[in-house]
């Protein structure tokens, strides 16, 4: 997040710190991880609240969201379909045309540096199509 973020964005940023800290054990530590090689990949990324309650990291359109369930935690792509994963990350969502997703489980060993390269390559995807309106948050 930047700090001249938005009062929507720091509220979502907000919104995301009490999810983590709600989830506690192993999903709040893995959202939490993620959420830090998120701003490692685009610092300047910019974080949403959607869907009642789904952590959204956008630059140029969404990257991903940080979706958390019982067994897992799912990082979801927008444009997955589109991006180039030579580490073979995605496990998850895989029949789809556009999005794809990464089922992380309890005791998962996560590859920072190719999720980093592959948030790159998706605010460089964002970036390629060109401007898009703002989404709206929630």
């Amino acid at each position: 997040m930047t700090t001249s973020g938005s009062t929507d964005e720091q509220s979502a940023s907000r919104l995301i710190d009490v999810k983590i800290r709600e989830l506690a054990g192993w999903r709040g530590e893995t959202l939490a991880r993620l959420r830090t090689l998120i701003r490692q990949a685009v610092p300047d990324v910019t974080e949403e609240w959607k869907w009642r309650g789904v952590p959204v990291w956008s630059h140029g359109g969404i990257i991903c969201t940080g979706e958390t369930y019982r067994s897992a935690v799912k990082m979801t792509f927008a444009r997955g379909a589109s991006l180039e994963d030579p580490a073979g990350l995605f496990n998850a969502s895989l029949e789809g045309n556009t999005r794809r997703a990464i089922d992380f489980h309890e005791g998962d060993e996560i590859d920072e540096e190719a999720l980093k390269a592959l948030v790159r390559a998706a605010a460089a995807l964002n970036a390629s199509a060109g401007p898009r309106k703002p989404s709206r948050g929630t």
